[in-house]
C-alpha cells in the first residue's frame, strides 16, 4: 500500500539547522511531483515547498523562500527538506505529500495531493 513516512523532527533553537526526509513506496515515485506542508495548533494546514516528478521545478513558500531547500532522489524514493535559519514561527508537524503530476509546476494547494504522510515535528524553541 501507500506510505509516506516522515522524519528527522525534532527540537531546535533559533537559528538552527535541521533536515527532514521522507521515505515514499507503494507509488511510482518518480511521477508524482512531491511537497512538504506544515500545520501549527491552531492553525490550517499550509503549503511550504514543492519538487517536480523530475526535481527540475520547484516552488517555495515566500516565509521559508532562501531559507529551506527541497530535493528529491528518484531512485532512493526520498524527498527532503533542508532547513536553515529556523524561526520559532517554523514551529508546526511537518507533512510530506504526493501529486501525480508529468510537468515541471508542482501545486501548492492541498486539494490537488492524493497521498499524505503522518506528519513529523518540528519544534523551534531557546
Amino acid at each position: 500500500q501507500v506510505q509516506l513516512v516522515e522524519s528527522g523532527g525534532g527540537l531546535v533553537e533559533p537559528g538552527d539547522s535541521l533536515k527532514l526526509s521522507c521515505a515514499a513506496s507503494g507509488f511510482t515515485f518518480s511521477s508524482y511531483a512531491m511537497a512538504w506542508f506544515r500545520q501549527a495548533p491552531g492553525k490550517e494546514r499550509e503549503f511550504v515547498a514543492a519538487i517536480s516528478w523530475s526535481g527540475g521545478g520547484t516552488r517555495y513558500a515566500d516565509s521559508v523562500k532562501g531559507r529551506f531547500t527541497i530535493a528529491r532522489d528518484n531512485a532512493k524514493k526520498t524527498m527532503s527538506l533542508q532547513m536553515y535559519s529556523l524561526l520559532p514561527d517554523d514551529t508546526a508537524t511537518y507533512y510530506c505529500a504526493a501529486d501525480y503530476r508529468l510537468n515541471q509546476r508542482p501545486s501548492a494547494a492541498r486539494y490537488d495531493y492524493d497521498y499524505w504522510g503522518q506528519g513529523t515535528q518540528v519544534t523551534v524553541s531557546s
